[in-house]
């Protein structure tokens, strides 16, 4: 079971049309699910049609998803994009900054690190150091 972190709190995984792995991808997927290792280029290339994009993170140390997250969003990229598996309360705002919508957590990190501590960072916004510095 897992839970869905977005801005309002925890909810439930409302997505019900499934995901298929990125390698495996051909015409009319509805969801891609990409490996913390892929290129996005090679993602980019992908997306014709595709309503959401599910980015793993293997590892809270491993920040190569917020890169494709990021890449994607500079493509051009509108649908529903979704952090996967080890990020960290912590890491939230920065998800969010990068482009994700939402991140989905087991159940066991949810409780390790409760609905206040995501919601504390749901601010994102108005805490962002780097565009403070661009004016």
């Amino acid at each position: 079971m897992t839970v869905i972190v977005t801005d309002s709190g925890f909810n439930a995984d409302n997505w019900t049309l499934g995901f298929v792995p990125l390698d495996e991808a051909a015409n009319d997927v509805a969801a891609l699910d990409v490996p913390s290792a892929a290129d996005p280029a090679e993602v980019i290339t992908q997306l014709a049609g595709v309503e959401m994009v599910r980015v793993d993170f293997p590892s809270f140390a491993d920040g190569r998803g917020f890169t494709i997250a990021r890449q994607l969003r500079l493509a051009g990229y509108k649908g529903r994009l979704r952090a996967k598996g080890h990020v960290i309360s912590d890491q939230y705002a920065m998800a969010r900054r990068c482009g994700f919508d939402e991140v989905e957590i087991s159940n066991e990190l949810a409780t390790r690190q409760p609905e206040g501590e995501w919601k504390f960072r749901a601010d994102w916004q108005a805490n962002n150091y780097q565009a403070r510095m661009r004016g």
